[in-house]
């Protein structure tokens, strides 16, 4: 979307089209998952767990970084990726209000 266009929306619908876009890729599901699984991982690992080369899982998690849906702490020379409780609760409380104003709806 143009920033043109995306300005004449309000910043959260725009904040969770960008945490939907990045959360939008199989791969990056899986990586989070994985992440609640083991809490938190070095990137090797996630490499160890799906199907995609290095430089892919780098380019997922890069992804999900920047949408600040993981954080990133470097230990020595890895990198230990885990999940951002901030931003996953913003993703349940957008929901949250969707499933509040369905259940006032006939259809």
């Amino acid at each position: 979307m143009g920033a043109s266009k995306s300005e004449s929306f309000s910043a959260e619908h725009n904040e969770m089209a960008t945490l939907f876009k990045a959360l939008s890729h199989p791969a990056r599901i899986a990586i989070v998952d994985y992440l609640l699984k083991v809490d938190t991982c070095i990137c090797g690992d996630i490499v160890n767990e799906l199907p995609l080369a290095q430089p892919t899982v780098s380019q997922h998690l890069a992804a999900l970084k920047n949408a600040n849906i993981i954080k990133g702490n470097i230990e020595g020379t890895a990198i230990c990726y885990c999940i951002n409780s901030d931003t996953i609760a913003k993703i349940v409380s957008h929901f949250g209000a969707i499933t509040t104003q369905l259940k006032n709806k006939c259809c």
